[in-house]
């Protein structure tokens, strides 16, 4: 089995109104060092084994696109986490 940990994040060129109101409270309860927030989205995906590597990328770039990310304004990357399987 794997695990696959999927990031998904607004493009630098996207206006992220919740980051940037989490940032602006962090200012004003004294965080100054804090330069800037990124919000976004985390998925776990729990893939059984059967496919090769490839395969797998495969399948998580075409669910990424096709689902969890909107290509338009978010970018995504992932990592393929190898786990045990359940005795």
């Amino acid at each position: 089995m794997a695990l696959v940990k999927v990031y998904v994040n607004y493009k630098k060129s996207i206006l992220n109104p919740e980051a940037e109101a989490v940032h602006k409270a962090l200012k004003r309860l004294g965080y100054d060092n804090i330069d800037d927030v990124k919000l976004g989205k985390y998925f776990e995906l729990t893939v059984a084994d059967g496919k090769s590597k490839a395969e797998l990328d495969s399948e998580i770039n075409e669910i990424c696109d096709k689902l969890l990310a909107n290509y338009n304004m978010e970018n995504y990357h992932y990592e393929i986490v190898e786990t045990e399987a359940a005795q």
